[in-house]
């Protein structure tokens, strides 16, 4: 039975001869091993950086295996935890089990027992991340390049885009800015019997109406100062396909008269000609605007909205669709890895929670940019909250706001960093220089007090 390939394993052991013998063990079977005495530091630990399993003794000193167990379940459902004890308790298996443990093992254990379990549970996790992403990319009938998404919204918008696209209708996408609605209009023409037609996306809000105009209609030459010769608008260069008129809410009321008669009559005049032409072309709108609000403000017209309005499609925000971000995240990791020429894994924990916890005003547009950020600045094989922007970063509940501790006090008093180096000498006595205890005594993990131990040159 194959393992998963170099998985990362952290066994978590009070007993240091024990501990000692199974990381040499473990290691000796190829898997990458990391280790802890306690289990406060196995949650801070998991927390940290990527774990595949967890080994885990029962009885500890300051968290036992079993509350151990509550905490890293809440926190990441999805790693395999084997409970390992010297106590054959029924009472504690059913509790481990009932907790969410994959395996039970009463030591002293058959090594051979313990690499089975190792393997079963590697290969369980290994198929259980394969099936969650057949489940994302699996598609059926509707071909969505490029529109990641399990949440039930995306569901339901999946199911509008699969009724809408085949027909003719014209369709309005509504959204914030930055959610996806021309990546919704792209595939609305993928999917429709204009497929092999070009797709012509005009940006209505980056032209001043008169050259809006030329874009969408043409000219003819000697139309105006520059015209020197005729030129095709974008109607008649996407006759046969699809017209997206991207931000259509930004359009003055000359050219949105303009637009209804092209959606009534089908029909359009290049700027400085007296001659109609017909057009054949699919329309689909965007705006981030209410619209219905302009119309009762009389910023657009009635008519053009009812026109462009047969089918609305609103594409939610990123902070509503919350389960998506996991998806959406590694997609541009890996299309930015690939891009830049980087092997990168994926996210440490820390770095992917504080991606889920964070509003997204900017939606998936900031979500992409964060993580080609992210990619660029990358050393290792992991995305940590050292490669996220700061604005991420501080709205996450661990992060601490910087304060003035660094700078000299001025006045006499103690500075904030001077407090804290001197309560962390203190609890460090009070403990008789056990770090586990002092770190537990604090608040914070050993790693933690490890990195500021080190800062103030006590480590």
């Amino acid at each position: 039975m194959k393992a998963m390939k170099r998985a990362n394993i952290l066994i978590v052991d009070d007993d240091r001869g024990h501990l000692t013998s199974l990381r040499t063990v473990i290691r000796s079977w190829g898997y990458e091993v990391t280790t802890v005495e306690d289990g406060r530091d196995a949650v801070e630990a998991v927390k940290e950086s990527p774990v595949d399993l967890i080994l885990m003794d029962v009885r500890m000193t300051t968290m036992s295996g079993i509350e151990a167990l509550a905490h890293i379940k809440r926190y990441n459902p999805s790693i395999p935890i084997i409970i390992m004890t010297a106590y054959s308790s029924v009472e504690s298996a059913v509790e481990a089990l009932k907790g969410g443990a994959y395996d039970y093992l009463i030591k002293p254990f058959d090594f051979d027992v313990l690499k089975l379990s190792i393997e079963r549970a590697c290969e369980h996790a290994g198929l259980k991340a394969e099936n969650e992403d057949l489940r994302a990319r699996l598609q059926e009938d509707f071909d969505r390049p490029d529109i990641i998404g399990k949440s039930a919204s995306m569901k339901a918008l999946m199911d509008m885009l699969a009724m809408v696209a085949p027909s003719e209708a014209t369709v309005l996408i509504t959204g914030e800015s930055g959610t996806g609605k021309e990546l919704i209009a792209r595939s609305l023409h993928h999917n429709s019997a204009r497929k092999d037609h070009p797709l012509v996306t005009v940006n209505c809000a980056a032209l001043t109406e008169s050259l809006l105009e030329s874009e969408l209609f043409g000219h003819e030459k000697g139309a105006f100062t520059g015209a020197d010769r005729r030129r095709e608008g974008r109607f008649m260069q996407a006759d046969g396909g699809t017209v997206f008129l991207d931000e259509v809410g930004e359009t003055s009321s000359r050219m949105q008269a303009k637009l209804l008669r092209v959606l009534q009559e089908k029909e359009i005049q290049r700027v400085g000609s007296e001659a109609v032409l017909q057009v054949d072309v699919r329309v689909v709108a965007a705006t981030n605007r209410d619209l219905e609000e302009d119309v009762q403000a009389g910023r657009f017209r009635e008519d053009l909205f009812y026109r462009l309005n047969v089918m609305h499609i609103n594409v939610p925000p990123l902070r509503d669709r919350q389960e998506d971000i996991p998806l959406l995240a590694q997609h541009f990791l890996e299309k930015y890895a690939r891009r830049n020429r980087k092997t990168v894994k994926g996210f440490a924990p820390l770095a992917m929670d504080m991606l889920l916890k964070y509003d997204w005003p900017g939606n998936v547009r900031e979500l992409e940019n964060a993580i080609e950020r992210a990619v660029i600045l990358l050393s290792g094989d992991h995305v940590t909250e050292k490669q996220l922007p700061l604005r991420i970063v501080r709205e996450h509940p661990r992060h601490e706001t910087p304060t003035d501790a660094a700078r000299p006090a001025t006045d006499g008093t103690r500075t904030l960093e001077e407090m804290e180096k001197e309560a962390i000498v203190a609890t460090l006595d009070a403990a008789d220089g056990n770090k586990s205890e002092t770190a537990r005594r604090l608040g914070i993990s050993r790693k933690t007090l490890h990195n500021k131990l080190k800062a103030y040159g006590l480590g």
